[in-house]
Formats: C-alpha cells, structure tokens, sequence
C-alpha cells in the first residue's frame, strides 16, 4: 500500500505540530536550581542533529563523536537525568544512507560500553506496547527530538513520535534551538496539551496503519539499495556473510584485537569478495547479453581499482593506531571530492561495515578491545593519502612510511588476503598499482586556514590599578602590542566622560534612579498631589494591616546604651533604684487590675459557653478556645480548662452509653485539655484537679496513667471491666500519636525575652536578636512560616531607634514582596522624622517612593544594584547600616542571579540572608565569611587612610558617616528544621462526578536503593500517625521482627508512663524508626523492607480526565470537606486564569440549577417596579421643594415603605446562595470590600477579578498589575476569597498562608525547591494545626521524586558581562571615595560563588575580564588608564539589554537613526508613519527578540492580523551590524587565541564523557606522516577534534560558531562574545526566525491578534510589550537629555523621540489591550 494514501493526514499532523511551536516555552531544560527531571533523548534525534553539526565534516567519526559526548557531558554536569533510546524501527530510515548505518550502530555500542549513559534498545517502534509501558512507568518529564529528519520520511518518523509521546502525558523537547550556557541549557519545551491527547486518540488507527505502511515501504526501499550494491544477495545473506567473515578472522587471530583492527580488515576482505561476486555476475551476464538496468550505472571500479582503494583505507586505519591527536590535529585538509565512481564502492563497504557491527556479539568469547569504536574511520585522513598517492607521489616525492606504519599495514593486508579466498588480492605493495584518480580535480585542493587574516596577537597596554590588583598575575604571560601598533594607534581618544553632565550637553545628568518613574512628586505642595499621598499611605496601612494584625508602634529615637546581657540572670532587686521600684510596683497593680478584667469576663461568658458546650460540643469548645486565645491571665485560663475538661468528659460519658462505634474526636477534645492543663499550668493543679484528671484517663481507658498520676484513686478490677464500654480501645501512646498528632505541644521556652514584647520567642529566634544586638551578619535557613523575618522587623527596628540617618534595605526577589514588605513596615512603625524624610520607601524599575530620603528601603536586586554601582550615590550608600535578603536562594536562580552575588559582596555593613530552602547553607556562609575577611582588610586600610587625613584637616570635615560601621565581621549560620505544622499528603482521583483522596505516606516516595545510598532525606518528615503507619506496616510485614516489642508505641522509652506525650517526644519515635528501617537494608533484611514500602504505596490511580471538567469538582470536593481556604497552583498563565473562571462558571450553573423558573421574571418585573417607585419618590421631593403638597405625607411614606420592600425582595431573589459561593462575606464588611474593588476599577482585569471575587474564587499570576495581585491577596487572607489558582509567583514569600496547597498542574517547574516552597504555605500558624497537600493530574513517580529529592545545591553563576566591567570602571574612575569605590569593584571581581576555591574558573572570569577591558578600549568606552568615555555612560545606562546596547551606540554614533528619523518638513517634529514603523523594526531586532523554532517557517497556517515573523534590520542598519560583529568576533577570536595556552591539553585530547584518551608519542620515523600532519599554525584555539574535519582559527570569525568549536577547558566560549548575530541558525544551517510582535502590535494594536496570529498567551503577551516598553522609555529618556539643536546645521544627532500620541501607542500597551 502506497504511503500516498495518507499524504492528507501526514500533512494535517505536521501542521498541528508546527502550530504548537510558536507556542513552545524556550526556557531551561534544568530548573533554576540545578535539578534534573528525569528525561528521555531520542538516539537518532541526537544522531541527525549532530550529523548535520556545520562544522563536521562528512566521513569523520572521532569528531562527531567528540561532539555527541560533548553534548551529553553538558546535561549530565548540569545534573541531567536521562535514558538514550534507539528504536529498532528507526533503523530503517537509513537505508537511503547507508554510511550512516554503521555509525549509528557504533554510537550505540560506544555508549553501550564506554560510557555509564543508560542506552535503551529493547523498543521495536514508539508505538510499541512495551515503549508504552515503559514510559508509564517511568514517566519521564520529556522527551528531546528532532523536529526535522534527513529527508520527508524521517521527519514523518519523528512527527509520529512527538504525537505518541503527547499522547501519554509527556512533554517534548527540541533539539533545534538549545543553547548552553554555565547551568543551564535553553530550549523549546513543548506541553502535552489535551487537544493533542484528544488528536492522538482520535486518530490511533489512522496513525498505526500510516507508520506500518512507512516501514512497509522503507523495507522496499532497502532490498532495492541492496540490489543495486550486491545483486541477487538478500539481507539475511549479507548478515550470514559478515558472520562467516567474523568467523574466520577468529581463527587467524585467537588473540584477540582492536576493533579498529577487526572493523578494517572484515570490512575490506568482505568488500573485495562482494565487489570480486558482482564484477563476475555482471560479466556472466554481459556475455549472456543480458543487461540489468540496476547494474550497469556508469563506470564501475575494476578490480585492481578496489584493491588500491582498500590498501589506501588499511593504510588510513594504521595511521589512526599510530597517530596520537595532536600530530592528527595538525594534518592538511583535502577538499576535493572522491570521484562519481566510487560512491558504489563507498555505499558497499558502508554496508559491510554495519552488517559487521551488528553482529559484534559473536565476538563475546574472543578478547575484543571495543574502546576505539568512537574512531573506526577517517574519511579526511583517507583522502590526504590518496591525494599524496596521486597528485604527490606521482610527480616525484616518494616519502618513506617508517618502519612502525610499513610493518603494521602489512599485518593488516595480510590478514585481508586470508580472508578473501575466492581471488588473490596481490601483495602490500606497491599501494597503487593503478592510474584511475579517485579524488576529483578542483582549483584549490588543500584548504588554507590562513585564508582570513586575524587581528594581531597582542593585548593593548593599560595601566590601572584595579586590573593589576585583580588579573595582573596572569597579565604578564601574556604578548602586548607595542604602542606603535596599528591597533593602539588607532584608538580614538573621546572626551573624558563624567557622570554629572550630559555627554553632549554638559546638562545636569539623570542617572537611573532619576530616570526611574516617581510613584508621586515628592517635592510637590500641590494639594491633589497630596491627597494621593495621603490616600496611598493609609492603603498601605490597610494593605500591611491585612497582612498581619499588629498595631503600629512610634519609633523614638533614643541615645546608645550599654548593650544587655539577656543570656546572663539578673538580681533586680540589688540595684533597683526608687523609680525602678516605683514602675515595678505600678506594673504589678496594672497586672492584678487586668486579671481581674478577665475574670470578670470568663464569669459574664462562662455560663453561655457551658451551654454551648452541652448541646454542641465542637462549636462550643471552639468558643472556648476562642475565649483562651484573648485572655492572658493564667489563673483565669485554667478555670477556663477545668470547664472545658469537665464538658468534655461529661459529653464523653453521655456518647459512650450504648453506642458500639465511637466518635473519637470527644476524646480527643478531652485529652487536648488535659494536655493542656498538665503542661502549661501545673503549678495551679490541686489535688481535687488531679483526681478529675485522673477519672478522665480511667474513663478513657488509660488507668496506667491514671494511676500513675494520682496513685490515690487506684480502681478495682470489677470497675474497670465495667467502665470498658467507655475506653478508646487503644493504648495511650497510639490514641495520641494517632488521633491527636497536630495537637501534641510543641516545645517552647517559658522565659519571656525583654526585646520582644508580643511572644516568647525560641533559642534559635534569639540567636537571630542576638546576631542583630553584636552587628554581625547571618544566613538564615527555617521553614516557611516559621517565624524568621521577625530578625527582619527587629533589625529595622534597632536602626530607626539608633538615629535619623541610619539606612536598612531589605532586597525581595519580586516587585509583589516588595510592595508586600512595604506595606508590612508602613504599619508596623511610626517616627517622627525631619521634613523631607520619610520611614520607609520603595525602589523598583517600575517606579520609585521615597528611595533615598527614607530611613528603610524596600527594592529588589537590580535597583539596588543600580545604587551601590552609581559612583554618585556613594554618599548615601555608606549610610547603610543593615542589608535583609530575603529568599536568598535566588542568586542560584535563573534570572538576576548574578546580582544577587555582586550585592552579597559588595555591602560593607552586616546582612541578614533569610531563606526556608537552601540544601548547602555551610558553603553559602563560609563564602559570605571569605568576603566579611576581605572588607575587615580594607576597612583597616581605609581607616588607616582616614586617620591620616585628619590629622591634616579640620575633624568637621568629616561627616559621622565616614566612621566605620559598627560590625563584627562575622557570619552566623542559624538553621532550624521544625516546621509548626505537619503536613500531610494526598492523591486526587476522579471517578464519573466523584473526587477521591487517598493518603500518601513519605516513605512511600523511597526505595530500598535510596535509602541505602543517600538515606531519608533530612526534610522528610512524619506525622506522628504516619509514625504509627510505618510501625504496624513493619510490624505486619516481619512476622518474627526482633525489634517489634521495643518499637511498639506503647513500649518505646520516650513514651513510658507519659500523661503528655510532646511534638519532640514523636519525632524521637520516628527517628527511630527510620533508623531500625534502614537498619533491616543494612543488616540484609531488603526483601522485608521494599515490601513495607510497596505495601505504604497508594493504589488509586492518578487518573483525573478532562481538567476543564474535574477541577471544579475537586474544589467542591475540598469545601465539603472544610479544607478551604486553599492554593491552587498551575504553572500556565492561560491555566491559572480558565481554571478559575470554570470554577466560578461552576458556581453560576449550580445555582442557575437551583433558581426557579420564574425568578428571573420575577427580577426583571421587581426591578422595573422599582424603577417606577423611585421615579415617584423623586417627583414628589421635588414637589415638596417648590412647595406644592398635593400630595399627603402618608403618600410619601407608602411609597417609601414599597421601596425598601421591593428591594428586600429583589436582593433576595437575586442572592447568591451560601453554597453556590466561596465567599465569606462575614468576614469585611462592605465598604472595605468596596474599596479594595474600586482599586482595580480601571485596571486590565479588573471586572473579572470582581466578579470572580463574589464566587469567593481568584487567581494569581506575574503578568497581573500590583493592584490586580493586591486585590487577591487582601480578600484571601482577610477569609474573603477561598480559592485561588496561581502560578510560582506565590512561591517567593507572599503571605497568602491556607489550610490546603494543591498542585494541579505538573511542569518543569514544579521542582523539589518551588515544592518546598509551595507547600510550606499549608498550614496556618494559629489556625491550622495541619497542612494538607493534594496532587491533582501529578504523575505517580513526580510526587515521589518530589518527595524524597534533596533541595539541589546553590552553584555560582556566570558573574561578568562587559556592561558590569564597564559599570565597575566607572565606579572606580568617578566614584565620590575612590578608595571605597576600588574596594567594592575589586570585592566584586574577586569573590563570585563560581569561583569560591575554584582557581581554575577564577583564571577563566580573568580573561574574561581582561577581553572585556580590551573589548571596550577599542570602542572607546575607556581609555588606556580605565577611565571611562564618549558614550560609556549610555551604554551602562541600558545594562539590562547587552549586547543590544553595545549596538544600540553604535547605530548611534554613525549617525543611522539621525538619517532613519528625517521629519516630514523641515523644522516639523512629526515623522511619517513609514519612519516609524522603521524604527520600530530596528527596535524591536535590538530588543523584542523573541525567537520562534526554526521548523515553524514551514507552516502553511494563516495569519490575519501580524506578520508573525519579523523582517532583516534596513539594508544600513544591516551592514553596520555585520562590520560591528565581524569586529567583535575577529577580537575574540584574537583572545581565544592568545588564552589558549591556559588550556589543559590533556583533557583536549581526550573525549569528554568516555574519558578515552588520544594522546601518545608523536610519530617521528614517517616522512609521510611529517610531510601530511604538517599545518599546526593556524590551529590555537581550535579544539583538536574539531580540526579533523578541516576547522583553523579562521573558522571562528564565522557567524554563529558553534560552542564545539573553541578549546573546552579554557572556559570561554563565543557565548560571552558581545556579538549580535542578524541572523541566528540552528546546527542544520537553518534560520531561527524572530517573532514580530512589538511590530505587529504597533501597526494593529491588537492583543488578541498576537494571542491568534503570533501564538502567545494574553498575559505573556502583555509581559513583553511592557517589557519592551520600559526599555523604549529608558531610552527616550535618555536622548532627551540631550539638546533639541545641538549641531551647526540644526539638525539632532539623536534618534527623535516620537510624537506623544504616537510614543503612548508604542508605550502604553493599555490601549491596545482596552480593546479586548
């Protein structure tokens, strides 16, 4: 059957394929964190994209090997994850190109044997049953694939893979596309949607009979490739062939051999007798006069011909067993092609070569040394020989082979002659008996690699002394051009830049916290102005009040005291003074007058609550507990215990009589309050206490710890037996571990501490006041919600008190943090400041408040970055006393880890670092303690300094902020592990319209493996029942365990005889339990311990159907259960927003269900009654007002009374029923909830948020406005809204606390950091004494690897990029301290995380350094001396976008924007709309690049709106970008060479995964092999594998050079070149085309048309036109500091900046979303 019959559905599938990569995420493939998902590479994928590498050269085996372990080095050192599957199916695809069968089968047996890659070759085809078990079984994450194969067959292949692999809920990932960097490696992720699922589903049948007729068709496809290499010989004849060849070589060398000696000698013996077979045939058949058509093709080789060509190959083969690399490396390399002839010959011995390959297994028993499978062939090698043979040898030059090579080819052709029988194949030599050439003649033969001249080898001379302090000892090693040099006489010496004046206008100079929007004029008298003020700071207060409930406190200032021992005991009374006594005794009354307030109110309540308690139990207890939580007096509280124990036991004994089940949670009750009393009031309890205390526990069947309590009211056996109908049937131990496990007492310390007035905080928090009282730094790792940030508020505090000038900035990952932080200082404090000042402020690149006139500064990294580095700035920098980190894990994020790093070293005062997730936080500290050493060194120095100079200047004229800051210098590492919560987990399963939640146990996620190798991870924690769980499994599992008795609850020493058994006391218990479990592993006991953890295994299947459809369900499901409030997290933005509105959706038709069938009648009739009656009312106020009473006031009050009750009426019709919502309306009253709805009155999404917010439902993402967050944030934790789905946002330190954390939604995301972070927010400290955690449509294995991984390590980032040298040249050059300036920039090239006892990286981050200081000497950045100028200020200004900047300047400076934006007439500053959009398409290739997947230009899908892809920059703009390039990359490549001494030459010859060495002696006794391996010159920095396919150091001036390329262990490659290619190609060659979006919402304003056309999500959307807002702003702002004339002839040499109304259409994405 012809595969035409399925063109159409091929075709269709393509295009669904295509249609989904605009959509794909280009994100890293390892999350920011350094972990891997597990993952699955299809082998031949990584075979096609790395055959079609642009610099491999066909033939040439070693270097595609290099470059496939290059490849799979990089994921595994990144923490990769991953099996390399081959299909046997896909085998089939090369039988159009049969050289590449015998590579593919060599990669597999490579990686097989030498490698620890996990290779799979079990799979028929990926439609296999098996693949399919396989994948659900280990459900990886995804798959990586390519998108295009070899030819339109091949890529159907992949396209049925990619489909399949979605079709079971695994994502894809392309090959095309990747990029490498330090960490991570980006790439196209494409999601297994359920429109994709749904194709695949529907088309099943389609799919398996279109893939059988591919196979079907590629098997004709073979037996006609064999027919025309070997005749009549079938696919089973050739294998037998091959076996038999096998065979005999065995006899001839019982030895044993190489493979590359094996590989040779078969192929070429079995290759002659084939070719001998089929010259025969043929000759038979011409004299029969009978032609073949498939045989007689051309001219085919004689003979004599393929014996020359064999020796020749023989000979290739030795030099591969002689030649070490770096004697290969150097060889000259042939470009002619072979000759059309020798392509059968060439197709032949391919075959062979396979069919030998594939049957290496029946060498098991011979000694066969497989490490050189990686280099069976040099095809470049081959050909250097035969073209000495031919062209060299023939006109005179006859080079001796040496003895070595000579004796070695010998041994092998010998070999070939006794392998082929049938024919003699003649003697070793002469190698050429023959004249035919196989090389074909060409023009240029040899490549010259010296065919691009390169920049002179040399660095430019510059004297600095912060070069020489930071590179000099690797700077001497290095050549210098001298000064007479064409390059240093070519610099331009440009004006001296300074920072306080423009760069052409000498104007004043913004800088960025200038150009930063105010949110207010904060110098404005104006009143509006002032009333936003005012109505901004009592929102903030509402805002911070809402976050937590604590009332403001003044601040006063107040003078230095002595610092107090707290540790130490105090004798008061020794040293009182008369006021001390005085204010004691006032105390002491003040406290007796309170109590007696309390009593009052327990007695007025008492009696209410008592009630309560009879007729309900539980509501009533939570009355009483209610009433607990405000009172503080102890002797009331325990009144209040004894009642609440006297109601419990009462109500224990009435529930007991005549009931066989019993509800246990009275019991419960019971013992809470026992609990209670016995722990927190024990010096109140009287002996009539005791004795209730005790009748409780013989009531409850627990008469040991009766007895033991009051031994006094021992019990007869008869009673006993008649008070057994009221036991719990359990010991006491297990009722409690099991039953009341979140309630058992955590331990506290009693002893108050006199610096904190609200709790009585623990050791560890104490340890956090005391690190703030010594003015020392500390890291600070803690669980969410544990009461970290305190230290926060304490360190604030401290520094408000100590004076008016005092700074602490507290650095947030995120603007919601920090407006969240924000608001939570605004209410806390209060002081009394002088004018201008203000207590806290705000600074983020969206707008700024107060920043530097304010006492504490809320700001993310970036834009305190932008103060510690503006030199001057430096004045208020060194008002910094404290810097808070909070969430410090992020300078091992993706994003901005960097500058995390370069603010940790550069702030000389103490920090705070606070995070709940950090697994190395020792290495973190001993770094952060490296750095504290360092400033104690140069605060000495720059002391000594100071001292100096004012013994030579006036004391006044230094102001008090030239002390040193008061610091210890040392870095604390506080850790603490306890969360206050437990939390529990559980898997959700939908069956029909049910939701069904079944227990996961932690142990559950673990295997036997695991835990012997690694252990129980450290955070794995357990409830106390789970505790219990793990006992009766282990129990029930080993019948005869040893330990069974000792372990048993009742049994185990920590609970013995405990009346209260403590939180502490059940984590004892788990321990040991862990530990006996782990025990059984070691001691030989596995087969018993996997099947304790099989058998705590769930059995529910994760199924959850249509998400669309269940997700309500599931919410419904958890309000029925009271587990509301809870967070929904779904790492999609258009997911997060529909799977809120489905809920809400699922509200509105429960209660459309429900409303009778008239009520909306009866509205609509109700409403315009209504209408009429208000008319009246409003007629008749105005009769009375012109005095005309015709009508009588009991007329007035009619209508009145049948207004108020039609509108009773119709609010009551129109009600939303209590369970047709979420929301809790008792808890804000409604003019706060309207206000908080008019914030976002005018907002994007803000009528749906209100709308959704009446269903008590809400989501949460990052591309939602501060006020549309904001809106959710309040109205959830005020108890409003109960539902909110969110993205990781929430994950960062928003205080949205819950009952239940649900994740429903798996990604790459989801990782075990953002798992920690995101389930830490279940649990409500003081509401809730567990946390819940569902997974809902998460994978079985996901939730275990979630579980059991270790949160990965923080790893340093790449820390340098040209803009930040140039930013830190500044800082030294025009900073206002030049010694505080130099200390910080050195600080900062000094001590990066990468290169923490890393000295190799650190000599990497040097040269990096040292190119990007000769980078910017010739842009004329700086100049000799460091100095900064000509547009070294612009550029830095634009840091966030290099190297866009770097070329932004230099279209500038040549005058292109100028000629681009000419007005319309002279003297006009309107431009015409075609300049415009001109300059929005270089705008948006300089900073809207957003890349699409190269495969996606195929697609035949119709755009309406956009033009999708974006078009090449002007043909000016154009050519100046190629010279820009073309400049950068030849000093690069100049660079490259000049370090490539640093590189490790023995790693270079070695491949980088296997480790397989190609080093070795060079061979010195061949003329031939001097005489070929003779081009070392032009080879520096190219890796020596890379050379073998013909690459010199001219090659890295081309476009795009692949990482490959460049010498491995130097460090650097062309990523860190400051190029900006027009044009970006994947490894095929083919262009990865531009998004156009910013151009497309230009011209049609349309967010919907880039939702349709371009493929974007609307919140994605609205992200990076904001983004590419922000940047036009930033530079539109820039150039108008400049003159509007500045030049002669009145023109500007700046861009215009547009019209307002034409800049508000391109800035302001609004209006184009208004239209939505």
């Amino acid at each position: 059957m012809d595969l035409k019959k399925y063109a159409t559905f091929l075709e269709e599938m393509s295009q669904l394929i295509l249609s989904q990569m605009p959509r794909a995420e280009y994100s890293s493939l390892f999350n920011d964190f350094v972990e891997s998902e597990f993952f699955l590479i299809d082998g031949d994928s990584l075979l096609i994209t790395f055959i079609c590498e642009q610099s491999l050269k066909k033939g040439q085996n070693l270097h595609f090997f290099y470059l496939v372990e290059h490849y799979l080095l990089d994921l595994t050192s990144k923490g990769g994850q991953f099996s390399i599957v081959f299909f046997k199916d896909a085998e089939y695809a090369y039988f159009n190109f049969p050289e590449l069968l015998p590579l593919r089968t060599a990669l597999i047996l490579h990686l097989q044997n030498n490698t620890t890659i996990d290779v799979r070759t079990e799979f028929s085809g990926c439609l296999s049953d098996e693949w399919q078990v396989f994948l659900e079984e280990s459900y990886p994450y995804f798959l990586i694939v390519a998108d295009e194969g070899l030819n339109h067959l091949q890529t159907h292949l992949f396209n049925f893979l990619i489909i399949q692999t979605w079709s079971l809920k695994v994502n894809v990932v392309l090959f095309s596309g990747q990029e490498s960097y330090i960490l991570r490696l980006y790439a196209y992720l494409m999601l297994s949607l359920s429109k994709l699922r749904e194709f695949f589903k529907q088309n099943v049948k389609t799919i398996k009979s279109a893939y059988e007729i591919l196979l079907k068709q590629w098997e004709e496809c073979r037996d006609v490739e064999l027919a025309t290499v070997f005749g009549d010989l079938k696919w089973e004849n050739m294998m037998e062939e091959a076996c038999e060849t096998a065979f005999l070589l065995q006899q001839i060398w019982p030895e044993g051999a190489d493979i590359r000696h094996v590989l040779c000698v078969t192929s070429c013996a079995l290759t002659l007798d084939l070719h001998h077979r089929r010259l025969e045939n043929r000759r038979k058949s011409t004299s029969g006069q009978k032609t073949d058509t498939q045989e007689v093709e051309g001219h085919c080789l004689s003979l004599q011909e393929t014996e020359d060509l064999c020796k020749l190959y023989c000979l290739s083969v030795v030099f591969l067993l002689h030649l070490p690399l770096s004697q290969r490396a150097s060889a000259r390399f042939i470009t002619s092609p072979w000759i059309q002839e020798i392509q059968t010959f060439l197709k032949m011995k391919s075959w062979c070569e396979y069919f030998i390959l594939s049957n290496i297994s029946i060498f098991e028993s011979w000694n066969l040394d497989l490490i050189h499978l990686s280099d069976l062939s040099d095809e470049a090698l081959l050909k250097n020989i035969v073209f000495y043979y031919e062209n060299e040898n023939v006109q005179g030059l006859h080079l001796d082979l040496g003895e070595g090579i000579a004796k070695d080819y010998e041994h092998l052709w010998n070999a070939v002659s006794k392998l082929v029988n049938d024919f003699d194949v003649g003697k070793p030599f002469p190698l050429r008996t023959t004249k035919l050439c196989f090389l074909r003649e060409t023009p240029s033969p040899i490549k010259d690699g010296s065919e691009e001249k390169m920049t002179s080898l040399g660095f430019i001379p510059m004297s600095s002394d912060v070069v020489d302090k930071f590179a000099g000892d690797i700077l001497k090693d290095f050549p210098f051009l001298k000064s007479d040099d064409p390059v240093v006489t070519s610099l331009v010496k440009q004006k001296a830049f300074d920072e306080l004046v423009h760069w052409h206008s000498h104007k004043p100079l913004s800088d960025e916290y200038d150009r930063t929007k105010g949110q207010f004029d904060e110098k404005s008298r104006d009143p509006r102005v002032l009333r936003s003020v005012q109505k901004y700071h009592v929102f903030q207060r509402f805002y911070g009040n809402s976050l937590e409930s604590v009332s403001s406190k003044l601040i006063v200032t107040e003078a230095t005291k002595p610092k107090k021992s707290f540790g130490e005991p105090k004798n008061k009374k020794a040293h009182e003074t008369k006021a001390e006594i005085i204010t004691r005794e006032n105390k002491k009354r003040l406290f007796a007058k309170e109590e007696q307030k309390e009593e009052q109110k327990w007695n007025a309540l008492s009696f209410s609550i008592e009630e309560e308690m009879k007729e309900n139990l539980i509501s009533g207890i939570k009355n009483l507990e209610d009433f607990l939580k405000s009172c503080k007096s102890n002797s009331v509280k325990f009144r209040v215990e004894i009642a609440g124990l006297t109601a419990c036991f009462t109500a224990w004994k009435e529930h007991c009589r005549g009931k066989t089940t019993k509800d246990l949670s009275i019991a419960v009750q019971m013992m809470k309050r026992i609990h209670s009393l016995m722990e927190k009031y024990p010096e109140l309890l009287q002996e009539p206490d005791q004795q209730l205390i005790a009748r409780c526990l013989h009531y409850l069947g627990f008469h040991e710890l009766a007895s033991s309590l009051c031994p006094t009211q021992d019990i007869r056996d008869e009673t006993k037996a008649k008070m057994i109908k009221y036991s719990v049937g359990l010991g006491p131990a297990r009722f409690q571990l099991q039953y009341m496990g979140h309630y058992l007492i955590r331990e506290e310390r009693k002893d108050p501490d006199p610096r904190v007035q609200d709790f009585i905080p623990d050791t560890w928090q104490r340890e956090l006041l005391d690190v703030v009282d010594n003015h020392e730094s500390a890291v600070i790792v803690a669980p969410t919600s544990s009461g970290k940030t305190y230290a926060s508020y304490y360190c604030m505090e401290k520094v408000l008190k100590e004076s008016n000038e005092g700074v602490v900035v507290y650095v947030a990952p995120t603007k919601a943090l920090v407006n969240q932080v924000a608001a939570t200082v605004q209410n806390r404090y209060a002081k009394i400041l002088p004018n201008g000042e203000a207590l806290c402020g705000v600074f983020t690149r969206d707008y700024r408040h107060d920043a530097l006139n304010c006492q504490v500064l809320i700001t993310v990294p970036a834009c305190f970055e932008i103060l510690l580095l503006a030199p001057h700035r430096q004045q208020w920098v060194k008002k910094i006393r404290y810097v808070i980190f909070d969430e410090v894990h992020c300078l091992g994020g993706e994003i901005g880890a960097e500058i995390w790093e370069h603010l940790l070293v550069m702030i000389r005062c103490p920090f705070l670092a606070l995070s709940a997730t950090i697994s190395n936080p020792e290495h973190l500290t001993v770094w952060l303690q490296s750095v504290k050493q360092y400033w104690r060194q140069e605060d000495a120095l720059i002391e000594k300094k100071i001292a100096s100079k004012k013994n030579h200047a006036s004391r006044t004229n230094f102001p008090k902020y030239y002390f040193r800051i008061r610091q210890s210098y040392k870095v604390r590492l506080v850790l603490y592990g306890e969360r206050y919560n437990d939390l529990e987990k559980y898997i959700c399963s939908v069956n029909g319209d049910d939701v069904y939640f079944e227990h996961f146990h932690p142990c559950a996620a673990l295997t036997t493996d695991h835990i012997e190798r690694y252990g129980f991870p450290s955070d794995l924690s357990l409830s106390p029942r789970e505790s219990v769980q793990l006992y009766d499994t282990m129990f029930q599992i080993w019948d005869s365990w040893p330990q069974a008795q000792e372990l048993c609850p009742e049994n185990f020493i920590h609970f013995k005889n405990k009346i209260v058994i403590k939180k502490l006391d059940a984590r004892k218990y788990e321990e040991s339990l862990k530990a006996e479990l782990r025990n059984w592993i070691t001691d030989g006991h596995v087969q018993q311990a996997k099947m304790v953890l099989k058998h705590l295994s769930p059995d529910s299947d994760v199924s959850t159907g249509d998400m669309a459809r269940t997700f309500p369900l599931l919410v419904e499901k958890l309000r029925e259960m009271e587990k509301l409030p809870a967070l929904f997290f779904i790492f999609s933005l258009e997911a997060v927003e529909n799977r809120a509105k489905s809920v809400s959706k699922f509200l509105e038709d429960k209660q459309e269900k429900r409303r009778p069938p008239k009520a909306d009648k009866e509205a609509h009739d109700m409403a315009n009654k209504l209408r009429k009656v208000k008319k009246s009312i409003e007629k008749q106020k105005m009769l009375d007002e012109k005095g005309q009473k015709n009508r009588t006031t009991d007329q007035s009050l009619i209508h009145e009374a049948e207004h108020d009750n039609l509108l009773k009426s119709l609010e009551k019709n129109l009600e939303t029923p209590q369970d047709c919502t979420y929301a809790d309306r008792k808890v804000i009253d409604a003019e706060t909830l309207q206000m908080v709805f008019d914030r976002v009155k005018f907002q994007r999404k803000g009528r749906e948020l209100k709308d959704l917010a009446e269903r008590g439902v809400g989501y949460h993402h990052s591309s939602m406005g501060a006020k549309e967050k904001q809106l959710v944030e309040i109205l959830f934790r005020k108890g409003f809204i109960r539902v909110v789905t969110a993205t990781g946002t929430l994950a960062l330190g928003i205080n949205m606390p819950c009952k239940s954390v649900v994740f429903a939604q798996n990604s790459i995301y989801l990782d075990a950091l953002n798992y920690r972070q995101m389930s830490g927010r279940a649990g409500r400290r003081g509401q809730d004494h567990l946390g819940d955690v569902y997974f809902f449509n998460i994978p079985l294995p996901k939730i275990e690897k979630l579980i059991k991984s270790k949160v990965p390590e923080l790893r340093g980032q790449f820390p340098f990029s040209i803009t930040l040298i140039l930013r830190l040249m500044l800082l030294v050059s025009r900073g206002d301290d030049p010694e505080d300036a130099k200390a910080k920039v050195l600080s900062v090239l000094k001590h990066s995380l990468l290169s923490f006892k890393q000295p190799r990286v650190m000599e990497m981050l040097k040269l990096y350094f040292l190119f990007s200081l000769q980078f910017l000497m010739k842009e004329c950045y700086i100049d000799q001396e460091g100095n900064p100028m000509g547009f070294a200020g612009l550029v830095s200004h634009l840091h966030y976008h290099e190297p866009s900047n770097l070329v932004f300047v230099y279209f500038l400076v040549r005058g292109l924007f100028h000629n681009l934006c000419q007005p319309t007439r002279k003297g006009s500053k309107h431009f015409s709309q075609d300049t415009m959009e001109k300059l929005l398409l270089v705008l948006a290739n300089l900073f809207g690049r957003r890349y699409l997947p190269a495969k996606f230009q195929d697609t035949t899908l119709k755009f309406y709106q956009s033009k999708v892809f974006l078009d090449d920059l002007p043909e000016d703009f154009s050519a100046a970008l190629n010279e820009y390039n073309m400049n950068v990359t030849k000093d690069f490549a100049s660079f490259l060479q000049i370090v490539s001494k640093l590189a490790d030459m023995k790693q270079e010859y070695e491949l980088p995964l296997s480790k397989i060495e190609f080093t070795g002696k060079e061979c010195e006794g061949s003329q031939l092999v001097s005489h070929l391996m003779n081009c070392k010159e032009a080879r520096v920095a190219i890796s020596p594998f890379a050379c073998l396919s013909g690459n010199f150091d001219s090659d890295l001036l081309q476009p795009e050079i692949s990482n490959h390329l460049t010498l491995r262990t130097i460090g650097i490659n062309h990523t860190q070149a400051p190029v900006l290619w027009m044009q970006k190609f994947d490894n095929r060659g083919r262009r990865i085309p531009l998004d156009a979006y910013a151009l497309d919402f230009y011209k049609h304003g349309s967010l919907m048309g880039l939702v349709q056309d371009n493929r974007l999500n609307a919140g994605a959307a609205y992200t990076l036109l904001k983004d590419f807002s922000l940047t036009i702003t930033a530079i539109s702002q820039l150039l108008a500091d400049g003159p509007e004339k500045a030049a002669e002839d009145g023109s500007s040499p700046w861009a215009p900046v547009p019209t307002r109304e034409t800049q508000r259409k391109l800035l302001d994405p609004g209006l184009g979303l208004a239209q939505l």
